[in-house]
């Protein structure tokens, strides 16, 4: 069974910066997928940033270059690195891994942005 642990969220005020960290307890394929996922209150979840294995990038279009995803393979570990939040990046965050056989999600952190 393949477990996800997040953590990094909190309370901001906007303007100010957090880092998520999600850490993988099995990963058995090489060529998988990491990243990050959002939902918000009465929205759809909606993509924030995945990497790959073998380093495919993909951000959402909202991020415009205010957050970093990257990957410490060693320690089956995928960060967000988020700067310049703003009140509407309040979410819940959601990690999520995936290879050839499934798809596996976090239970999801908690980020709010608010003066």
């Amino acid at each position: 069974q393949v477990q996800l642990v997040e953590s990094g969220g909190g309370l901001v005020q906007p303007g100010g910066t957090l880092r998520l960290s999600c850490v993988v307890s099995r990963i058995i394929f090489s060529i998988n997928s990491m990243g990050w996922y959002r939902q918000a209150p009465g929205k759809q979840r909606e993509l924030v940033a995945t990497k790959s294995s073998i380093g495919t990038l993909n951000y959402g279009d909202f991020v415009k270059g205010r957050f970093t995803i990257s990957r410490d393979n060693a320690k089956n570990t995928v960060y967000l690195q988020m700067n310049d939040l703003k009140p509407e990046d309040t979410a819940v965050y959601y990690c999520r891994f995936s290879h050839r056989l499934g798809v596996y999600w976090g239970q999801g952190t908690q980020v709010t942005v608010s003066s």
